[in-house]
């Protein structure tokens, strides 16, 4: 099976600000907290960041992935991460999720790919 999902978000947010929570860490927190009820633990497993953070992601109902991530590319602001265990592995799809964004106008377009 193979296949491609894609969607964009647009944000009304300068680039250093957008960035700073796509390009680390800071996003997956962010979310965890927005949504307590849906993400009820996440964990970073390795590293702060850059390529080869491993974090896990716990979701209600006890669905949890460990993602690592494979790409942190500063100047171009881009993000891969790659799912390395559990979850949507488990169902026998390879998930890897690429997040790129764009300048347009005042704000910034996030360009969210899952491949699987």
């Amino acid at each position: 099976m193979s296949g491609l999902v894609s969607y964009e978000t647009e944000v009304k947010a300068g680039a250093a600000k957008v960035w700073e929570l796509y390009g680390t860490t800071k996003m997956a927190l962010l979310a965890k907290e927005a949504l307590p009820d849906t993400i009820i633990g996440l964990d970073i497993l390795e590293g702060q960041g850059a390529v080869g953070t491993i974090i896990k992601i716990t979701l209600a109902g006890g669905f949890s992935y460990k993602e690592k991530f494979t790409k942190v590319d500063h100047e171009n602001h881009v993000k891969e991460t790659e799912a390395i265990e559990g979850g949507f592995l488990d169902m026998g799809l390879l998930v890897s999720i690429a997040i790129r964004s764009d300048r347009q106008g005042r704000g910034r377009v996030v360009h969210d790919q899952v491949h699987h």
